[in-house]
């Protein structure tokens, strides 16, 4: 009888740390082209995906680059708007996500400590979509803006 108390108090326990550390972020997101507005000669993230881990999220991204290369970069960090180290991507070797609320969060790439991309990422309300809208430089040095739509599909 103790063991199955204790069983069951571990499950609460666990449910209810999944509900306060899990996020709108969380789940796997794919590239919706038809409503984004991507950068010409720019790579893309076609999917992108957040796990929340107890103080820390995941967020692993597949795409391809400007030349149509496939690439995968992982980052594991907190939403606390410092620099966590990114792997897998040629172009930047840190970045750092402030969260706002519930479903904005802002972010910062950056290569040797200086900033190259910045941005905001919003959740949908009805949490099926997001927006990302980034501000960088592009492949001939001018300033370009992008946004990026993803749908929701795990």
């Amino acid at each position: 009888m103790k063991s199955k108390t204790t069983l069951v108090s571990l499950a609460v326990w666990l449910a209810a740390g999944a509900l306060c550390f899990g996020s709108s972020f969380d789940g796997t997101w794919k590239l919706n082209a038809k409503k984004s507005h991507l950068g010409r000669d720019t790579g893309r993230n076609n999917t992108v995906v957040y796990k929340s881990m107890f103080f820390e999220t995941k967020v692993t991204i597949d795409g391809v680059d400007a030349k149509g290369k496939p690439m995968h970069d992982e980052w594991t960090g907190m939403f606390d708007g410092k620099d966590h180290p990114v792997t897998g991507d040629p172009e930047s070797d840190a970045r750092a996500y402030k969260k706002i609320d519930d479903r904005t969060m802002e972010f910062w790439v950056r290569k040797g400590g200086k900033v190259v991309a910045s941005g905001k990422i919003v959740v949908a309300p009805d949490g099926k979509s997001r927006a990302v809208t980034t501000t960088g430089m592009g492949p001939k040095g001018k300033k370009m803006t992008s946004k990026a739509v993803y749908d929701k599909v795990g």
